[in-house]
C-alpha cells in the first residue's frame, strides 16, 4: 500500500518526446513533489486527479473549540 500521508501529489503531462526520454509511455501521471511517478499513464488529466483523490486520505476532522 502507498503511503501518501506525509507526501503532496500532483499530476503531470509528459508529453512523447519526454516520454521517449524517460522511457516512460506519454500520457497524465500522479507524482510527488520531488518528481517520482506514483500512478500513469492516464489518458485523462481527469482521471489523473480521480487517481489522486483516491490515493490521498481525508484530512483530519477539525478540533472543535471550547464554549
Amino acid at each position: 500500500m502507498l503511503d501518501m500521508t506525509t507526501k503532496e501529489l500532483s499530476s503531470r503531462h509528459v508529453k512523447a518526446e519526454e516520454a521517449l526520454r524517460l522511457g516512460v509511455v506519454s500520457g497524465w501521471y500522479t507524482t510527488k513533489m520531488s518528481g517520482t511517478f506514483v500512478t500513469g499513464p492516464h489518458d485523462t488529466h481527469e482521471e489523473a486527479l480521480r487517481k489522486i483523490a483516491e490515493l490521498r486520505p481525508p484530512a483530519p476532522p477539525a478540533p472543535k473549540r471550547k464554549s
